[in-house]
């Protein structure tokens, strides 16, 4: 389902920046850009991502800027700068007293140290903003999810009102074949023995026979709407029922004989892809 979401997490370390975006997929795949010195994020991130979704293609990506004025104090390593000096005191003698620049000392290895930035305090600052991310963002997927049920339920109106208009012209359809049916024995000159019209309308009413259609789209348009009400994670079930309500409408579309049944057939195929394009976005 598609979705967006955006928080931006501060502190005195800096501030980041999460985005979580996801498009239509009919399994779950996630995707993460997230700066070197937190990829080890990545399996607790996609362990999350697992237990709150079912489907999507999800991309996550974090944003970092350090704040230079948090970084750690220097220190100075005073017994290490005492040797120095030490030595370098007697070469300075050795060499007919040349002066000694500090920053040559300070720039020695183990002299100044910075203090280590504690990186357990920040991931677990940004794992926290990641956790609203993911709030907000599921939270954006159900409101989607609310404007598709009222698209779906629309779709489920049409096809109820397509399969009561073919149920309603059944009799008159029956009735018009019956009708050429004698016209053609007339045209022919042909005097039909008794009971042979009976007989071809039988076979016709058989092969025409669209009951078992109507009432399996009528029960159909019921059990989606009780899909619809049970709300969560409803995708799969709602696919499944997609290719029912195909199967139906193919099977009306090939024992049409007369132009409205194949033009209900027609705009019921309509209304399932409309539907099933919309199913494609629920989890």
């Amino acid at each position: 389902m598609t979705a967006f979401a955006r928080v931006e997490v501060k502190g005195d370390w800096g501030n980041a920046v999460w985005e979580i975006r996801s498009v239509n997929q009919r399994f779950l795949e996630t995707y993460f850009r997230l700066p070197e010195q937190f990829r080890s994020m990545e399996p607790v991130l996609r362990e999350r991502f697992r237990k709150a979704l079912n489907r999507g293609k999800v991309e996550c990506g974090l944003r970092f800027s350090a704040n230079p004025a948090a970084k750690g104090k220097l220190a100075l390593n005073k017994e290490l700068a005492a040797q120095l000096l030490e030595h370098a005191n007697w070469l300075n003698e050795q060499t007919l007293n040349s002066q000694v620049n500090p920053f040559e000392i300070m720039r020695w290895p183990g002299v100044m140290e910075a203090e280590e930035t504690d990186m357990d305090a920040i991931q677990a600052d940004i794992l926290a903003g990641f956790d609203q991310a993911l709030k907000d963002f599921i939270a954006a997927r159900a409101s989607e999810g609310v404007n598709m049920k009222a698209l779906i339920e629309q779709r489920l109106e049409g096809i109820t009102e397509q399969a009561e208009k073919v149920k309603a012209h059944m009799p008159e359809i029956i009735q018009w074949q019956k009708d050429r049916i004698v016209e053609k024995f007339n045209d022919a000159g042909i005097e039909p023995e008794s009971g042979r019209v009976e007989q071809e309308l039988v076979l016709l009413a058989q092969k025409m026979d669209v009951d078992e259609e109507i009432d399996r789209l009528f029960s159909h348009v019921k059990e989606t709407r009780s899909i619809l009400k049970k709300g969560g994670p409803q995708g799969r079930r709602l696919d499944f029922m997609m290719q029912e309500f195909n199967r139906e409408a193919n099977t009306l579309g090939s024992k049409s004989i007369n132009a409205d049944i194949t033009n209900s057939a027609v705009e019921l195929k309509v209304l399932i892809e409309q539907m099933r394009e919309q199913i494609q976005n629920i989890e």
